[in-house]
């Protein structure tokens, strides 16, 4: 065989033998090739197992320890919300019942206002009751005692026996006594009554709660008291005709 049909059969048989290693290694594309790196001078070896992935190092440990710390700040949150709630709930409580004591306090400052008020009044229409009540003979010593509480509550001096002493002396106790006779009669206004009192004076001196009969036993010794109080600083300093 000539050498360059040897040399066209050869070539064509190296170029088959190139595409049978290349479809090779297509083949063996979908395996893990691996190659391992050696010193310099080393043969290099192929080997075509599958390189295992490298093992990852855990610790449940860690696990559990960031488990029981979220935990713990979880119950401390929860501790602290009810915490907080109860503190509310205490301080309303102590709003509520501070509340309520200042309004019983209230109330029982108004209950004690109106017994005392009540009382005041009981008390006054006991005293009026009492005047009201309060009787007096119909004789010379009545009217000089009851001429003496209205003059005593005018605060007009004037004393029991000042008014007895000069009744006697002026009418002998008659309350429908009169003069005709001295200078006032001669006047045309005669002095009248128990203590002899002129109408002019009785009327100018005529105390409230009295008759403005100038006859009337109280009336004439309690306007002539007035009188006297008025010029002689009281009735216990006349011993004559005034």
């Amino acid at each position: 065989m000539p050498k360059n049909i040897f040399s066209r059969v050869q070539s064509r048989s190296l170029t088959r033998h190139h595409k049978i290693a290349m479809a090779g290694v297509a083949t063996l594309g979908a395996a893990a090739i691996g190659f391992s790196a050696v010193p310099s001078g080393a043969s290099t070896k192929t080997t075509t197992e599958a390189a295992q992935p490298a093992a990852v190092a855990f610790s449940t440990e860690q696990i559990k320890d960031v488990k029981a710390s979220v935990t713990d700040q979880m119950a401390s949150a929860s501790l602290k919300a009810e915490q907080i709630a109860a503190k509310k709930k205490a301080d309303a409580a102590a709003a509520a019942k501070k509340q309520a004591a200042a309004e019983a306090a209230k109330k029982k400052a108004e209950a004690a206002r109106q017994a005392k008020e009540a009382a005041s009044r009981a008390a006054k229409r006991a005293q009026v009751k009492k005047a009201a009540a309060k009787s007096y003979p119909n004789n010379l010593d009545g009217w000089i005692r009851e001429s003496l509480d209205i003059l005593k509550k005018h605060k007009i001096p004037a004393s029991y026996d000042g008014i007895h002493r000069n009744i006697i002396r002026e009418s002998s106790g008659n309350p429908r006594a009169i003069n005709n006779w001295d200078i006032n009669a001669i006047n045309g206004i005669p002095s009248k009554g128990l203590l002899q009192v002129i109408p002019p004076t009785f009327k100018a001196y005529h105390v409230p709660g009295t008759s403005w009969d100038i006859y009337n036993p109280v009336a004439n010794i309690t306007a002539a008291c007035n009188y006297a109080a008025d010029k002689y600083g009281s009735m216990d300093n006349v011993n004559s005709a005034y």
